[in-house]
This record gives structure tokens, C-alpha cells and sequence, in this order.
């Protein structure tokens, strides 16, 4: 077909159905032209392959692919609780719709219903989360690096701030301990070797200019062997000694002792603010199980600092993620609303509660599907994810392909293209889907999925 004869954006809107797209005619408009101008670039010698009505067709096909919703709710198979590339931490249902029901319309986020008066919008969520945290005062910002730039900013702007440098770390996203200093204000002031680090490093750089020793987590980032670091305590020791801030950055921040059920041990914020801490941030998105926000708690008089700095408006929360963050603190209240937490739920899932949702899944297959992929169940091990419990490895259950037919990559790629996707990995050469982070209401569909899969790579 001749370039000339390319089908015009109208025509193809004409035949394109409407109402099966959740998205503005502008926006189809665009990817149409957009499809076209591929199509032209692609051209050679002014010949298109194909003819009008199946260029047409297939313009419609990619554009009603394009125009589907792009955030969707996935199958999470990866083993991963707390993966970053699926949002983190997972939110249950009736947390969900209770905070929908909340906020739709209008809510007292800012006004007191007692008084009639301007009420603060984080009295919904502080007495909860100081009553967790054993902290004087608290406060929420949209995620843990504005929660850290906060108190950076608040505490040190213009003097310096005291880290080790084995805790100069980068994590995921291109997070950088250095440019977060950087960009608040304040200047970096390192002490100790990358793998060695003592109380004397800490106290032979305090000077008159020093305005905060900072403490940050290290992620998913270790040094083993010939190390040395000094305990939160001690700095809080000499914190308290020489009359400077300490603020601790945990990264993840337990709200209890995880060993209580049955889970490895990951700082608690409590217990690093009895230790001397003046600040600990955390976020709300990983072990809380809440959603995406940097949790501070301290002393009253410094997280008031932080409050009133004009920084913290440009990075507070709205009414939705105050209203899940209420219904993510109130869930610790007891043991049995723990339920409705998720992360917890799906973390301390027992391996053989695991193997035995797998072998129910395998018999819900016809067994000439799990012939044709050559599924079986198998014990497995797990990280937290989100650089959560980084060292510790979590007991779980997966589903192992060993198919014939289609290369791990394939089954990888078939997978993720179901609707909901199903997210997988790859090991040894084979294909798994790992159950730890797979929601029990989804087992069915995911049974379902993969008898789709086997007739799709036949």
C-alpha cells in the first residue's frame, strides 16, 4: 500500500469503539497519529505492507491496547512481599473500603468537629502512631526520603551533619545518602573506613559547626568480615553527651518485635528511640504495611521544628493516605486485627500452609496441564524485599515449570500478559511461581491462568 493511501485519523476514530475505552477522544486521537507516524517512518520506498483495511485493523488493535488502564492489579508470584516494583507493601480489602468510605466526598481532614474550628490534618494518625512508637510527637510526609530531606533541612541547613561512611549508601531507585544531604542543605561530614567505624571517629569530628549525627540503615546493603560500627545506643550516648541531635533513618522500621511472630528481628522504633534517637524516620509502605509515606517520630520539640518548616507542606500527605495510614495503625491495636494487615499476613505464612495451597492448586488442574508444563510444588526460600530483612531468608512454596515446549522465557512472558498478570522468575532455567505474596482470594484465578497458558504455548 502507497503512503498516500494510509487510512486518516478519522476514519480509523469512525470504526474504533468508544465505549470500550476508559480515555479521552484526545488521548485516542494522539495514539492514532502516533501509529501513523510509525508507520511512516517505517515505510520503504513509499510502500506499506499490507492493505488499507489491515493497516486500519491493526492501528485499531494496538491503539485499544494502548488505551487500556496502565496501573492494573497483578498476581505477585515473585516470592517478594514488599516488591517495590508492585507497590510494596499490599493493602487489604476492608482496609481499602473503609478508607474509601471515609474520604469519598468531603472529610474533617482540617477541621475540628468538637470546636468548629481549623483542626491538623495528622491528629488523625499521631496519637496512634506515638502510642506505637513510644514517641513524644510524629508526624507524615509523602514517602521516607522527603521525611529524611525534612529533617535534614529542619535540624542542619547550612552546618554539618555526622555519618559514618560504610552508611553512605545508594539504594533502589538511585537514593543516595550523600545527594539527600546534599540537597537539604547541609553539609557531610564522614567519619570512619568504609567497613570499620568507632564511637572516637564520631566524637573527634564534633566541632562547633556540627549540627546532627545521622544513623542510616543500610537497605539491602552488607559488609561482612573485618567491620565495625557503632551501635545506635552509643551514639545516643554520646548524643545526649554533647547536646546534638541524633536521627536515626531505618528504612523499614518495625512497630514491634516481628520475633513475637515468629519472624526475623528488623529494627524496632521504639526501642531506637529509648537508645537515644531524637528522630526516627521510617517508611509507611514496608514493614507498617501501610501506604507510600515517610513516618517520623520523636521528640515533641523538634518534629514541632519540622512541622513548622515551610518544606513540610510541599511534602505532606493527602486525605487518602492519612486515611489508609489510620486504618493501617489501628490494625496493630490486637493480634487478631493483625488480620487485615497483609504484609504480616502474608510474611508469617508458614511454609507448610504454603505447600499444602500449592498441592491444592496442582489437583484443581486437569493433569494433562500440568503434564504439557511440567508443574510441580517445591519448598522454597524468600526475601522480604524493599531492602527489608535483607540478610534473612523466608521459608516458602512455589510452583516449579519444567515444560518441554516453551523455554522459561516464554512461559515468563505468557504469563505476564494474562489479565490480571501473573508475575514470575526464572531460576536454574526453569520457571517458578512462588506462592509466598500470592493473595489466598487469588488462588483460583491463578489456577485459571495457567490452564490458559498451557492452551496458549501449544
Amino acid at each position: 500500500m502507497k503512503l498516500r493511501e494510509l487510512p486518516s485519523v478519522n476514519s480509523i476514530l469512525e470504526n474504533l469503539d468508544m465505549s470500550s475505552i476508559s480515555a479521552p477522544r484526545s488521548y485516542v486521537t494522539e495514539l492514532i497519529r502516533s501509529e501513523l507516524s510509525d508507520l511512516r517512518r517505517e515505510a520503504v520506498d513509499s510502500e506499506i505492507p499490507g492493505t488499507r483495511e489491515q493497516i486500519s485493523q491493526r492501528i485499531q488493535q494496538n491503539v485499544l491496547k494502548s488505551a487500556k488502564r496502565s496501573l492494573r492489579q497483578v498476581i505477585n508470584g515473585t516470592g517478594i512481599v514488599l516488591h517495590t516494583g508492585l507497590g510494596r507493601a499490599p493493602l487489604s480489602f476492608r482496609m481499602m473500603e473503609q478508607a474509601i468510605r471515609t474520604v469519598t466526598g468531603y472529610a474533617n481532614l482540617e477541621l475540628d468537629l468538637n470546636s468548629g474550628k481549623r483542626g491538623e490534618r495528622l491528629s488523625h494518625i499521631s496519637g496512634l502512631l506515638n502510642a506505637l512508637a513510644g514517641s513524644e510527637a510524629s508526624l507524615a510526609v509523602n514517602n521516607n526520603a522527603a521525611a529524611v530531606l525534612l529533617a535534614l533541612n529542619t535540624v542542619a541547613e547550612g552546618k554539618e551533619v555526622i555519618i559514618s561512611r560504610g552508611q553512605l549508601v545508594e539504594i533502589g531507585g538511585s537514593f543516595r545518602i550523600p545527594e539527600v544531604i546534599a540537597k537539604s542543605g547541609a553539609i557531610l561530614k564522614e567519619v570512619g573506613t568504609t567497613n570499620r567505624t568507632h564511637e572516637k571517629d564520631y566524637l573527634n569530628a564534633i566541632s562547633p559547626r556540627t549540627a546532627a549525627i545521622l544513623y542510616a540503615h543500610m537497605s539491602n546493603y552488607r559488609i561482612e568480615g573485618f567491620t565495625a560500627e557503632v551501635a545506635i545506643a552509643s551514639l545516643g550516648k554520646l548524643s545526649r553527651k554533647k547536646r546534638i541531635p541524633l536521627i536515626a533513618d531505618l528504612g523499614s522500621g518495625a512497630l514491634f518485635d516481628m520475633k513475637e511472630i515468629n519472624l526475623p528481628g528488623e529494627l524496632v522504633v521504639s526501642e531506637v528511640l529509648k537508645q537515644g534517637a531524637h528522630l526516627v524516620t521510617f517508611s509507611g509502605d514496608k514493614l507498617p504495611g501501610g501506604p507510600q509515606a515517610g513516618l517520623v517520630c520523636g521528640k515533641k520539640g523538634i518534629v514541632k521544628k519540622l512541622h513548622d518548616n515551610p518544606l513540610y507542606r510541599a511534602l505532606r500527605c493527602d486525605k487518602v493516605t492519612l486515611a489508609l495510614l489510620e486504618e493501617v495503625l489501628r490494625s496493630y491495636q490486637d493480634m487478631p486485627a493483625m488480620r487485615q494487615n497483609l504484609t504480616y499476613r502474608l510474611l508469617k505464612t508458614s511454609r507448610q500452609s504454603l505447600m499444602t495451597r500449592a498441592e491444592r492448586i496442582l489437583k484443581d488442574l486437569p493433569k494433562s496441564v500440568v503434564r504439557k508444563l511440567g508443574i510441580s510444588v517445591v519448598p522454597s526460600e524468600v526475601e522480604a524485599g524493599s531492602g527489608t530483612l535483607p540478610t534473612e531468608k523466608i521459608e516458602s512454596a512455589a510452583l516449579k515449570f519444567n515444560c518441554k515446549t516453551a523455554k522459561p522465557t516464554r512461559l515468563a512472558d505468557t504469563f505476564r500478559r494474562q489479565t490480571p498478570s501473573v508475575l514470575g522468575y526464572i531460576s536454574g532455567n526453569r520457571f517458578f511461581i512462588d506462592l509466598k505474596a500470592v493473595l489466598p482470594s487469588q488462588a483460583r484465578k491463578l489456577a485459571e491462568t495457567i490452564k490458559i497458558v498451557a492452551v496458549e504455548i501449544a
